[in-house]
């Protein structure tokens, strides 16, 4: 029987303790590549690198660094670095959870995006805080995770986005859909010592919604979660009203 091919990434980095704590727990169940990048690509989104080379430098046995993001890296990882086509492409472990429209940022579910959109099983792990205390717990859930993937597939459009609390004690996990978080002083705009503005953007968290079965619920309540994603992102319910529209 041939041995399962598994790439595994992120957008923390190659030295990530997430990565290598993702990768190790793949190993148990197959042939594993890691392609990351070289430095911290967090809320790089699903951007693609096309107005420079790309440089590939190898750290390890079956370990590459790319100087690009996590999309680069599962491009140049399927199409050019790996023997052949992964079984199923993990990204994670994120330091830091990937809950509600995250999503649309986050670095480590566009690497698994990437996955998905060439027609790989794939899935995204992201840790709540402690962050080390939990890993542990973290990567045996994904091994879990993954060896289900290799045994059952995804649906050819499907990926999981999958967020496991940092505590001592989980409650269990629940299939979630994405819920939506509110910030307060998302731009936060201050003064240099030359008298210069200058801008983060971010914010406290005010509140969020979406109900019980929404992924911030479970997290909350202390379970993992489990949300399928895809990327048809087709509002639609809003077609027919858009039919009703008159341009002439």
């Amino acid at each position: 029987m041939t041995k399962k091919l598994i790439l595994v990434s992120n957008d923390d980095g190659i030295h990530s303790s997430g990565l290598k704590c993702l990768a190790e727990k793949a190993r148990e169940l197959g042939r594993v590549f890691v392609v990351a990048p070289d430095r911290e690509r967090s809320a790089a989104s699903h951007s693609l690198t096309l107005h420079r080379p790309l440089r590939v430098t190898k750290t390890g046995t079956d370990e590459y660094a790319v100087d690009g993001t996590p999309t680069d890296c599962v491009t140049l990882a399927v199409n050019s670095i790996l023997p052949r086509t992964p079984d199923i492409v993990l990204s994670g472990v994120n330091m830091g959870t990937n809950l509600g429209e995250d999503v649309l940022y986050s670095g480590t579910v566009s690497a698994a995006m990437e996955g998905t959109m060439l027609g790989i099983p794939s899935a995204a792990f992201s840790l709540g805080s402690p962050y080390e205390a939990g890993l542990e717990y973290a990567g045996v859930f994904a091994k879990k995770v993954a060896a289900r993937m290799l045994a059952e597939g995804l649906p050819s459009d499907t990926l999981l986005n999958v967020n496991i609390p940092g505590l001592k004690s989980i409650k269990g996990y629940w299939i979630t859909r994405l819920g939506k978080r509110f910030y307060n002083d998302v731009v936060i705009e201050k003064i240099d010592p030359r008298g210069k503005k200058y801008f983060w953007i971010g914010g406290e968290i005010d509140r969020w919604e979406g109900g019980r079965d929404s992924d911030f619920h479970a997290f909350k309540g202390g379970y993992v979660t489990i949300t399928p994603l895809h990327f048809d992102m087709t509002n639609h319910d809003s077609i027919l009203k858009l039919k009703g529209w008159d341009f002439e």
